[in-house]
């Protein structure tokens, strides 16, 4: 007979003593179990205990995270968070050196225990600490250890920031802007200084007095990639929380300090691979930078205003200068000006100012226009006298061309977007530049131009060809570049009779499937190809996937592994110290569900971590990867997929193991190309037949059935 679900059993170790192997009754008060285990070993005082898990973390079990305990479990007896605590407090004031050390490295690995964090910070621990920090007596290893341990309570939100005293950022602040400084040390400072940006208004200022930029990017020059990446995190810090007006003079600093040479020579193109922590901060860096456009995005242009109309003038003068005539009248020259501008390709010829006040994309269209026209003459040139000089209705027309082109950039690019937890989408070719986004647009205006041409349009085809053209540039995008001029390349193999070509592809020739005979061959083939899915979803659930525990980013990365058994009736899962290089054994995974016991899968908002998680439950990217498997007794696993492919891989499988429909678009995709290319094959032989909608008459009943047949 299974234990009742109330009953767990564990084992319990306590120092120089033998385990006791007992049942814990979950239904017990969790003061009343310790008592019964002290009295197993003849201890008194059983308040000054407390339960802990003897792996892992190695956390505290409290009343609230007591239903996490398994069958199975090591628990180890341990002194209660408030003795401890304590304890400590005391020790990390002895003037014993070795003493002081050794409590400071317990307290750095205990305060990632929230439990016991509110205790030590309850007795004025992180008071203690910041002291210990600013009196600048302690280096090496005890001040590693130090700073670990306050950054670990801070972490827990349990007091503000604010609290923080100028001595103390002062004193972290020195240990950056130092030029030689123990990496361990600097590390937990970049870290301690990046949260305080972040969480407190005030101190950013503080910390934005202190810490000198060129010392922040020297850091990008190490050979270690951790170092690297807190660095580029206070940065970001620095500029997300940056006041709007101090924005661009914080991005003129890091350009002149040559961040992005820095970046692309030392990170990008470096010896080592990036991890996914450093690919998210490229990723908040190309974001952060790209909504510094946002303000020109969003500004109209005044027509009344001189220097914009300037701007205007000077595109007619670069495209058609010496065709002026000085001496002749300001009704002729308004004349002249109409007709440049038409062939300008302006929307509005006698007022071109009128064009450029719709936001977006507002005066960063037509900086983009002056930018081409200045940087790249001979291209902006031929583009506008290519087309001024067509006659057939075939022109393409620039100014409304690049108006929308810049438009769609910003859409492509989420310009005025904040960045988004846990995406790692950066692109290494806008780091190849120091005018990236206006590099881009030159590239792009280009292709546009070309698409036009060989979609021979008009201006009744201006919409199709944009649509074609963001295609064209989403496409490319996903290659991910490495350089302008591989864009290019992409660019140059991605023509309109390709994109025609893969669309017809993706189509999966539906238009060829629509007659009564071919969906009826359709239906009866999806079952078989639904099962060819669903036994392919169950077969990776059986190899397993790795996902990222859910926490504070800055923490080291800590992953767990779950994988089915390969009878498809228990869901084997645990901790891993780092990403697995091949199979990961079902010996390794020390926890286990039932399929049997799991009562439904639940995805996005409805899932137990993203209500608990409220900065993750703003997050639209994270919410798309998560889902849980609620089972019995009413409890979770909960999942962040590392990407949507996997997302979709889990939750279908998951879906079949509980006999339910696996709805995802992965599914949909798979479904829909498999059962093309098993239709296909099947109409092999009928290739160029053209096949009837309804099946041919059955014949007239012969006057008489009296008939035979004589052989020769």
């Amino acid at each position: 007979m299974p234990p009742p679900a109330d009953i767990v059993k564990v084992a319990i170790e306590w120092p120089g003593a033998n385990a006791q192997l007992i049942e814990i009754d979950q239904k017990k008060p969790l003061s009343s179990i310790i008592r019964e285990v002290c009295d197993g070993w003849s201890l008194s005082g059983s308040e000054q205990f407390a339960l802990r898990y003897a792996d892992g973390p190695q956390l505290y079990i409290t009343e609230q995270s007591r239903s996490e305990i398994k069958n199975g479990t090591i628990l180890r007896l341990a002194i209660s968070p408030t003795r401890a605590a304590r304890q400590l407090l005391e020790r990390i004031q002895s003037h014993g050196m070795d003493a002081r050390l050794e409590a400071l490295k317990e307290l750095a690995k205990l305060s990632a225990d929230g439990t016991f964090a509110t205790e030590f910070i309850n007795m004025e621990g992180i008071v203690v600490l910041a002291r210990l920090v600013e009196s600048g007596t302690h280096f090496g290893e005890m001040l590693a250890f130090t700073l670990t341990a306050f950054l670990e309570l801070m972490d827990h939100g349990i007091v503000s920031w604010d609290l923080i005293s100028l001595s103390f950022i002062k004193q972290i602040a020195g240990y950056v802007n130092q030029p030689m400084v123990d990496v361990s040390i600097l590390q937990r400072s970049l870290a301690i200084l990046e949260s305080m940006v972040l969480n407190s208004h005030s101190l950013y200022h503080r910390v934005a007095q202190e810490i000198t930029v060129g010392q922040l990017i020297a850091h990008l020059q190490v050979s270690n990639q951790e170092i690297q990446t807190y660095a580029i995190a206070l940065i970001n810090a620095l500029f997300l929380k940056a006041p709007e007006d101090r924005r661009q003079e914080m991005a003129s600093t890091l350009a002149q300090k040559h961040l992005r040479s820095i970046i692309l020579n030392h990170i990008i193109r470096g010896n080592r691979p990036i991890k996914a922590e450093m690919a998210h901060q490229l990723y908040v860096l190309q974001v952060l930078t790209f909504n510094l456009l946002e303000e020109r995005m969003m500004t109209k242009m005044d027509p009344s205003d001189q220097a914009q109309r300037d701007i205007i003038f000077e595109l007619r003068r670069i495209a058609f200068d010496g065709d002026n005539d000085p001496n002749s009248s300001t009704e002729k020259r308004k004349a002249m000006y109409t007709k440049d501008y038409k062939m300008l390709g302006f929307t509005n010829h006698v007022n071109p100012a009128m064009d450029f006040t719709q936001t977006p994309p507002g005066m960063l269209a037509l900086d983009n226009m002056l930018y081409l026209a200045k940087l790249h003459q001979d291209t902006y040139i031929r583009i506008v006298l290519e087309n001024s000089s067509r006659e057939d209705k075939h022109e393409c027309p620039f100014g409304r061309c690049a108006i929308e082109l810049t438009r769609m950039l910003c859409e492509i690019l989420q310009v005025g977007e904040l960045p988004n937890e846990g995406c790692n989408d950066y692109h290494p070719m806008f780091f190849t530049h120091d005018r990236a986004w206006e590099e881009f647009f030159c590239v792009c205006v280009q292709l546009l131009n070309k698409t036009w041409k060989e979609m021979r349009a008009t201006a009744e085809d201006f919409n199709k060809v944009m649509q074609v053209v963001r295609e064209q540039i989403t496409r490319a995008l996903a290659m991910k570049p490495s350089s302008l001029d591989q864009l290019k390349s992409k660019l140059r193999g991605l023509s309109y009779t390709e994109i025609l070509r893969l669309r017809q592809s993706e189509r999966l020739s539906q238009d060829d499937f629509q007659s009564p005979p071919i969906i009826e061959l359709r239906e009866r083939i999806q079952p078989e190809i639904l099962e060819l899915i669903k036994q392919q979803r169950l077969n990776r659930l059986c190899e397993g996937g790795c996902f990222r525990k859910i926490g504070n980013r800055r923490r080291q990365e800590k992953f767990w592994f779950c994988r089915l058994s390969l009878n498809h009736k228990v869901l084997h899962y645990g901790d891993l110290e780092e990403l697995p290089q091949g199979e990961v054994p079902f010996e390794l995974l020390t926890d286990k569900i039932p399929v049997a016991d799991i009562k439904s899968v639940v995805t996005g908002k409805d899932c137990p971590h993203m209500k608990e998680k409220s900065a993750l439950k703003q997050n639209k990217e994270v919410l798309e990867l998560a889902f849980s498997i609620l089972h019995d007794p009413d409890e979770a696993l909960n999942f962040i997929a590392p990407n949507k492919y996997e997302y979709c891989i889990w939750t279908d499988g998951l879906c079949a193991l509980l006999g339910r429909e696996m709805g995802s678009d992965l599914t949909r995709s798979d479904l829909d190309t498999l059962i093309s290319m098993e239709m296909k094959l099947r109409l092999l032989d009928l290739e160029n037949i053209t096949i009837p909608e309804a099946p041919p008459p059955v014949p007239k009943e012969p006057s008489t059935y009296n008939f035979t047949y004589h052989y020769g």
